[in-house]
């Protein structure tokens, strides 16, 4: 059975619309929110790792909502040092919700997505279901800031990484108690020829087996 296909669409962010790809399951009550990478850096929704995280919430049976940050393709604004980001994720996150009357949100992020998304969720009212971060920022950010990590996170952390080091990474992380790593040996920091691996890893960990 095809799925319907996704809906663009213009929502209400801090500074003005953003635009936004949503997938409407139906009967589905968990949505998932996925941030992209750096702005300044070509990072949009579009984005292949983003979109594959987008597949694996979907084919799980979630509704799905992937945006462009302020200043991205047609959303209104300029760049804001992941704080304006930040808001622009919660303000995307209470839409989602109210839109779609859901109560299970799962929260991923790619590169500056994942500190994006990893700083959202420390100011939700409830930690997310699932918060699922690929190659977060932790140099390039300030991802020490959000420490320590108040609930279950996964991480992953592509061992061939050419922008974010994974050593940095296990050393930022490796006393939260809260926090799950799971390496993947061959891929790089784009997930080059690795996708496929990324969305079987990402559906076990948003399906609660990873």
């Amino acid at each position: 059975m095809s799925r319907p296909l996704e809906e663009r669409i213009t929502l209400n962010g801090p500074v003005g619309g953003l635009e936004a790809l949503l997938h409407r399951e139906p009967g589905a009550d968990t949505v998932a929110v996925i941030c992209h990478p750096h702005p300044l850096h070509g990072g949009a929704m579009q984005n292949k790792v983003v979109h594959t995280l987008q597949r694996a919430a979907r084919d799980l049976g979630a509704h799905t909502l992937r945006f462009n940050f302020r200043g991205v393709g047609k959303s209104d604004g300029d760049y804001a040092d992941g704080v304006g980001e930040t808001e622009d994720c919660l303000a995307a996150i209470e839409w989602v919700r109210t839109e779609l009357g859901v109560s299970k949100l799962w929260l991923m992020g790619f590169s500056f997505g994942g500190y994006v998304a990893a700083a959202a969720g420390a100011r939700l009212e409830r930690w997310p279901d699932r918060l699922l971060l690929v190659a977060p920022s932790v140099e390039r950010m300030p991802f020490a800031d959000l420490l320590p990590l108040a609930g279950a996170t996964t991480v992953f952390v592509p061992e061939a990484d050419e922008v974010v080091s994974p050593a940095a990474t296990r050393r930022m992380l490796a006393a939260e108690d809260h926090a799950q790593l799971q390496a993947f040996a061959a891929a790089g920091h784009f997930f080059h020829g690795q996708l496929v691996e990324l969305k079987a890893a990402a559906e076990a960990v948003l399906n609660g087996a990873g």
